[in-house]
């Protein structure tokens, strides 16, 4: 008896980083299936890629910075707000429209969390409304079939 091997999972890494560089939201968006590579892998490649994030800001005047760094197969792309919220997706798959689009949703949910009385800036965002928010967008724009 074989056993099937597992379907390579596609990879969406979501993490919000506050204005002092620190982590305040994190999400697992990928896909069911195998991967090769550490789950930890993801942060370090997202750290890794903050310095050109913070050097990129300065020569655009989007938001929305594209792929800033790659890493083997895996790409990083950023995003930062006025504020200086610096929101970074690792993916192997380029689409940059769902990426974009992604990122707008994100930051309109972010917006609106903020406004929350029971959140401060650079606060972790534990709530699960949030969370169930983003995995939807993520699923929205990523996986969509059609």
């Amino acid at each position: 008896m074989s056993a099937v091997a597992a379907a390579p999972a596609t990879v969406y890494v979501l993490i919000i980083i506050g204005k002092d560089d620190s982590p305040i939201y994190e999400a697992d968006l990928s896909s069911d299936g195998h991967r090769e590579d550490s789950p930890h892998l993801d942060q370090f490649i997202i750290s890794a890629a903050l310095d050109i994030v913070d050097e990129t800001v300065w020569t655009t005047s989007s938001m929305f910075v594209r792929v800033v760094d790659k890493f083997n197969d895996f790409h990083v792309s950023g995003y930062c707000t006025a504020g200086h919220v610096k929101m970074m997706l690792l993916h192997k798959a380029r689409n940059e429209d769902a990426i974009r689009a992604f990122f707008a949703e994100v930051h309109d949910l972010f917006i609106k969390a903020m406004m929350s009385p029971f959140q401060t800036p650079d606060q972790r965002i534990e709530s699960p409304e949030f969370d169930k928010r983003v995995r939807n967008a993520g699923t929205r724009h990523f996986f969509r079939k059609g």
